[in-house]
């Protein structure tokens, strides 16, 4: 019997975690990796910070030499994403016609930036951060001086706000809604971005949005905003979020739900595929069904379906965690909070942690440059255990009530 053929469709942090981690359980098969950009796989979070800062050039951004793959003897087909599935044949076509049989599918197809359809959106000096290039561009394009508008309050948004302003651009962000991060963040947590970012001298308006976008020789120069007002700019950076990438799966039948729906060992209903990282919409231990955009979450699925793949049976299971780090700010969470009732703040200095509670049970800790509660907070829930608004709101000290739940 032939080994078994896993190809992985996308080659961002989920596809190279699985590719590398199948290696490093001793899967003898045959690994493919295949990307629709022509890069080798390469850390992303940098593109908003570091690298358009100028301060990680393009070799810091590699996960691995490009040596790895060969000496791992990992297939990469770069350049050439999945046009479609065949289920039934267990083949993929690719966009250059070429056909690839496989045993095991693994769809780690991320996500693209939601469009934004407005007048003018076509025009130079107007860009989506997504890929190493659009960093590159953007951060060729920065000045001192430069007029930068971000439509979108949302974590990319900011950071990239913050390291133009670092740059000395005049940047101006716009919102749709009535604060940042509503949704995504409690008003504390929120308000302290909010008023970190005014410090700094960022331009932040609420409950208004890009209505159109007018140019000059064919380079924007002006947003007009939806309260009508007239923002002059050279350069806009469209982010009001991302979609996970599903049109294969779509197009192959298989359920689609806030992304390709998956169950508690990330397969879908077809035996022979699975998904994880940014395009998988999986299931909490309560029940509930989210898809998560994080780091962690894309290299802890990859890692947990490449020992299913080679036999082990569990079901996943991983506490949530994100990061975001603006003007020297560094912003921590674990957990996820879909809703909570209340919040109890609890302060060092300058060290801030605000407990998100709905009915009573813990469900996020965001902190603020309070690295040590956000750590044990994470050793604490994922040994099974939680924080209750007493042991939130006094001196207890957590580090204590992680090692009880460690051991």
């Amino acid at each position: 019997m032939n080994a078994p053929h896993i190809a992985i469709a996308g080659a961002g942090t989920a596809g190279h975690h699985l590719a590398a981690t199948l290696r490093e359980q001793g899967f003898a098969g045959t690994v493919s990796l295949i990307g629709d950009e022509p890069d080798l796989p390469y850390h992303r979070p940098p593109l908003s910070k570091d690298y358009l800062a100028g301060t990680v050039n393009s070799d810091a951004l590699s996960l691995r030499a490009p040596t790895f793959y060969a000496e791992h003897d990992i297939v990469t087909h770069l350049g050439v994403p999945v046009r479609q599935i065949d289920r039934a044949g267990h083949r993929l076509v690719l966009a250059d016609d070429r056909v690839l049989a496989y045993d095991h599918l693994v769809l780690a197809l991320g996500a693209s930036p939601r469009r934004i359809d407005i007048p003018g959106r076509n025009l130079d000096g107007v860009v989506e951060l997504r890929t190493r290039a659009d960093a590159e561009w953007l951060r060729d394009n920065l000045r001192d001086g430069s007029r930068l508008v971000v439509v979108g309050g949302g974590f990319i948004g900011l950071e990239v706000a913050a390291t133009a302003r670092k740059r000395g651009a005049d940047v101006t962000v716009l919102e749709a809604l009535p604060a940042l991060m509503n949704r995504a963040l409690s008003v504390h947590t929120a308000t302290h971005l909010a008023e970190l970012h005014a410090a700094h001298g960022v331009r932040v308006m609420c409950s208004t949005t890009a209505a159109a976008l007018e140019g000059k020789d064919g380079r924007v120069h002006t947003v007009t905003t939806s309260d009508g007002q007239r923002l002059p700019a050279d350069i806009v950076v469209l982010g009001i979020g991302v979609v996970p990438n599903t049109a294969p799966a779509a197009a192959a039948g298989l359920e689609i739900d806030n992304g390709i729906v998956v169950d508690e060992q990330l397969a879908t209903r077809d035996p022979s595929i699975s998904a994880i990282g940014d395009c998988a919409a999986f299931p909490l231990p309560c029940g509930n069904r989210i898809r998560l955009e994080s780091i962690q979450n894309a290299v802890d699925q990859a890692r947990y379906l490449a020992r299913r793949i080679v036999g082990h049976t569990e079901p996943y299971i991983a506490v949530p965690y994100f990061w975001s780090d603006q003007f020297g700010t560094k912003l921590q969470i674990v957990g996820y909070a879909t809703r909570s009732d209340r919040t109890v703040v609890r302060t060092s200095g300058t060290k801030i942690s605000n407990f998100r509670f709905y009915d009573g049970e813990l469900v996020a800790v965001e902190s603020i440059n309070d690295p040590v509660t956000h750590l044990n907070v994470r050793k604490i829930l994922t040994a099974g255990g939680t924080v209750t608004p007493k042991q939130a709101n006094s001196t207890v000290d957590l580090r204590t009530l992680a090692r009880t739940l460690v051991g």
